[in-house]
């Protein structure tokens, strides 16, 4: 067992356990299987390693939402690259 693997067993045994079945085709299962052997895990850890990295992401991007809410949102955070535009567009209000 991995490192990682063992940090979400630890964390699932601390929380308690419960069992979810899940029905899916072959070729899914396949696909599963290929995945977690790459990271030398099982299916089941594979699985459950995946949904709460989703489930943190979904958590993550809601409290960045709420906080560009709070303080307005990061000027980075447009279409453009940051940087792409002078800050100063006007070169008389650049300080050298």
């Amino acid at each position: 067992m991995s490192r990682e693997t063992a940090g979400c067993a630890a964390t699932l045994l601390g929380m308690g356990s419960t069992v979810l079945s899940l029905r899916m085709d072959g070729e899914l299962l396949d696909r599963l299987r290929r995945h977690a052997a790459r990271r030398g895990m099982s299916v089941q850890d594979y699985v459950v390693r995946t949904l709460v990295r989703d489930d943190f992401d979904e958590r993550f991007h809601a409290a960045v939402d709420e906080t560009e809410k709070f303080y307005g949102a990061d000027p980075c955070h447009t279409e453009k690259p940051c940087g792409a535009e002078p800050r100063h567009a006007d070169p008389a209000d650049r300080v050298t």
